[in-house]
């Protein structure tokens, strides 16, 4: 049997969605469309996939299973055609995905010496999605910030550096040199507690059960606006703090809060010299502990 990437796709928004209207606005197809495309997989499969009843629709264990190997099947398709676009197109192409804060021109001045008929493309990345862009292929490597899910993936650390509390001006801790977790166990964090896992095991507003809903944010900009605006606090890495340095905004040290780790990450499959070469560049130059 050969399976259908389409299909898989359908799925795959069924499944987020568990929805099957939501996932054919997603998708822009009519809802019986896609019903018709999911009883099919589920026929070239010979599985249900899922639980359709009055409580709604739900993922069978053949559909949990699915959904966890499907996205990166779909992941690994995508990268498949960009790269043999980019290899159509007749120049070398690298592109490198990076964290804000993170500063890689070393590395890229070093790749450069060594491949100098390569194009190097930079492509800005976040917390969401730093491991999505090597998985599909927007990026062949990427300087990322741990923890990340590690699945596929070749991860070759670089450096650990302090991370900073951020805190609006007038707030009652911003005149201290530094803080520690307890200072802040009273504070509402703006993302996800398993980040900062120090502040988790001691916040009250998860011990008391009230923690406010935090609202999706994507972007550093958008952490450092609520934070001014009193929402609440973040914990940064230190180069990143420095780079988005506004005056309604301090940055403090917290003592007891472990560093964030920066390292190299690939898809573990790729192969490619251009990868290699690149990691040995960015080790050599940025790969030194910091000290700041």
């Amino acid at each position: 049997m050969d399976l259908d990437l389409r299909k898989l796709r359908y799925f795959v928004a069924v499944a987020e969605e568990l929805h099957f209207g939501r996932a054919a606005e997603r998708l822009h197809i009519a809802q019986p469309a896609l019903s018709r495309q999911i009883r099919s997989l589920e026929d070239d499969l010979g599985v249900e996939v899922f639980d359709r009843d009055r409580r709604g629709t739900l993922l069978t264990p053949a559909g949990k299973q699915l959904l966890e190997d499907a996205v990166p099947l779909l992941a690994s398709a995508e990268a498949l055609l960009r790269r043999a676009k980019a290899a159509a197109r007749g120049t070398p192409t690298l592109t490198v995905g990076f964290m804000p804060g993170i500063t890689i021109t070393p590395a890229m001045a070093v790749f450069s010496t060594v491949r100098p008929d390569v194009n190097v493309r930079l492509l800005r990345t976040s917390w969401d999605d730093q491991v999505e862009v090597l998985l599909d292929g927007r990026a062949d490597i990427g300087v990322v910030r741990l923890p990340i899910d590690q699945r596929g993936l070749q991860v070759r650390p670089l450096f650990e550096e302090p991370r900073v509390v951020m805190l609006p001006v007038g707030h009652r801790l911003a005149d201290r040199a530094s803080v520690t977790v307890h200072d802040l166990a009273s504070e509402h964090l703006l993302q996800d507690p398993d980040a900062v896992p120090e502040w988790r095991d001691v916040a009250l507003e998860l011990r008391d059960r009230r923690r406010p809903e935090v609202p999706a944010i994507h972007q550093v900009e958008e952490k450092l606006e609520l934070v001014a605006s009193g929402a609440g606090i973040c914990v940064l890495p230190l180069s990143t703090a420095n780079f988005y340095i506004r005056p309604d905004v301090i940055p403090l040290p917290v003592e007891d809060i472990g560093p964030n780790e920066v390292a190299l990450a690939w898809v573990v499959s790729r192969r490619s010299p251009l990868v290699h070469d690149f990691a040995e560049a960015a080790a050599e130059t940025l790969g030194r502990p910091r000290s700041e």
